[in-house]
């Protein structure tokens, strides 16, 4: 019966900890206010406008990477309202089209929509973060599977904009993505 005890009161333990860990020490669990006041001030309309060069490389569930990326990007801002095109193309020769439509509201919250979301995207900016959570269904190629994301960009003193994304099914990693994105001009 000791041995039934001490195996139950571990196995919570290692349950707790991977809580803590998933709830208050990894990626997913920061916020907004982790970044206000830090850094230069992301101003979604100012500095996600214009042509923008974007680079990155999307990991696998075991972290190698799996593919590579460049986009050419636009965006455009009346107000509040906000449209991005990307027009993507991999290392594969395989290319992607995708059309943002983002609302802003005054507390620095945002609303995202594309043809690809399943349901709005809801984020915050705040500092020199911006946050964005949705689920994204995949082209059918890639087995049409709806993922929960998550995305932080940040902005660098520099103007440039870096951005971490992570692709969950079921709560589990099955992707990760690390991009630069900065003006054409500068590019």
């Amino acid at each position: 019966m000791t041995f039934i005890v001490a195996f139950v009161l571990g196995a919570l333990a290692v349950m707790a900890l991977v809580w803590l860990k998933g709830s208050r020490l990894s990626f997913r669990a920061q916020t907004a206010g982790d970044y206000a006041g830090k850094g230069p001030e992301f101003d979604l309309p100012r500095h996600l406008n214009g042509p923008i060069l974007c680079e990155g490389v999307i990991y696998g569930p075991t972290g190698r990477v799996t593919s590579r990326f460049v986009a050419d990007m636009e965006a455009r801002w009346d107000g509040n309202t906000g449209v991005m095109t990307e027009e993507f193309r991999y290392d594969s020769g395989a290319t992607q089209s995708r059309s943002w439509t983002f609302k802003l509201g005054n507390d620095g919250a945002i609303t995202a929509e594309a043809p690809d979301l399943v349901g709005s995207g809801h984020g915050m900016q705040k500092g020199s973060g911006v946050h964005l959570r949705y689920r994204i269904r995949l082209p059918e190629d890639s087995g049409g599977h709806v993922l929960d994301a998550i995305d932080w960009m940040y902005l660098m003193e520099n103007g440039a904009i870096m951005n971490r994304s992570q692709f969950r099914k079921f709560g589990i990693p099955v992707a990760e993505l690390v991009a630069t994105m900065r003006p054409k001009e500068a590019a």
